[in-house]
């Protein structure tokens, strides 16, 4: 194979076999995005063609808010699932904002509505809602400020409360309430992703593998948190990852993570226990080309839901 400087960012995952069949998809987008004025923001979740392929910025829901704000761009085209691409538009109104499937959606987002959190303030007068920015815009809307896995106890202690509505993940509501004297009302909501792993797969994976350092996601069930060495956001498992230099590690957490991370820790022997999630796996070289040269499909969101859930967006943002 001829040499290719965006191979070389993704060599050490990708073997040239199938870089082959990649390689003229990833050039053509590099041309769109110079002619459509475009960036492409990708979540930590997306496939490494992607992600150190042709991404402009990366990184966990909280980085990927901070960032769209400052884009310099006419389009902004969201690697991820759909209340990405909302979060992306709601801080950046004037811009055309694309996602390349609008099928990816999010468990989490699909388990709260607004007429929930309805009834969930009725039946707490005056306590305020934290939403997890894996929601709806609408869902936004009817909270008060929103919170990230890296923030949420940032967040809650932020409030200066004695109890909070956390929503819509119970299990990471539960975990941080395990770090803060907040008390938090949850919601039943989970991630598909990270709800199916256990604690006995992280003890079955210390027996086969020791030595392993475990890095487990605080959307994981509080049993599995409990069993792992550290649990932090995808952008704190990154900086784990390349600040402590493990000699094997396990991220529990979605298969792409350990994927880009490789990349850029040879050295590091990375077990991957993972779970694929369906809805990041939407998003594709082919359909990321496709939505650059027809500009479809454009996010757009309810003029009724846009200013409450951008202050939502924006408390959240002002909180260092």
């Amino acid at each position: 194979m001829p040499f290719d400087p965006i191979y070389q960012r993704v060599n050490h995952v990708i073997p040239p076999v199938e870089w082959a069949t990649m390689e003229a998809d990833v050039h053509a987008i590099l041309d769109l995005k110079r002619a459509r004025r475009a960036v492409i923001l990708a979540h930590n979740y997306q496939t490494p063609e992607i992600f150190h392929g042709v991404a402009d910025i990366v990184g966990d829901s909280l980085a990927l808010a901070r960032e769209a704000i400052k884009v310099d761009a006419d389009v902004i085209l969201l690697a991820g699932v759909h209340f990405m691409a909302e979060t992306a538009k709601l801080m950046n109104p004037e811009k055309t904002v694309l996602i390349s499937d609008t099928r990816a959606g999010c468990s989490l987002a699909e388990s709260i509505t607004p007429a929930d959190i309805a009834l969930l303030r009725a039946a707490h007068p005056g306590v305020p809602v934290v939403a997890y920015v894996n929601t709806s815009a609408a869902v936004k809307a009817a909270s008060d400020i929103c919170c990230t896995s890296g923030n949420a106890k940032k967040i809650v202690e932020s409030l200066g409360v004695p109890k909070v509505i956390m929503l819509p993940d119970e299990y990471l509501a539960q975990n941080i309430a395990r770090e803060t004297k907040v008390q938090i009302i949850t919601w039943a909501g989970h991630c598909e992703v990270h709800e199916r792993f256990t604690a006995a797969d992280i003890l079955a994976l210390r027996e086969s593998h020791p030595g392993v350092v475990v890095l487990a996601h605080p959307e994981c069930p509080p049993e599995v948190v409990a069993v792992a060495d550290y649990a932090g956001s995808t952008a704190e498992m990154a900086k784990f990852v390349t600040d402590k230099k493990p000699a094997r590690v396990a991220l529990i957490t979605e298969c792409s993570m350990s994927d880009n991370i490789a990349q850029q820790n040879q050295d590091i022997e990375f077990v991957r226990p993972c779970n694929l999630c369906p809805h990041m796996k939407r998003i594709t070289l082919k359909n990321i080309r496709t939505a650059l040269e027809t500009m479809q499909t454009e996010v757009l969101i309810d003029p009724a839901y846009f200013a409450p859930a951008r202050q939502a967006v924006e408390r959240m943002l002002a909180v260092k």
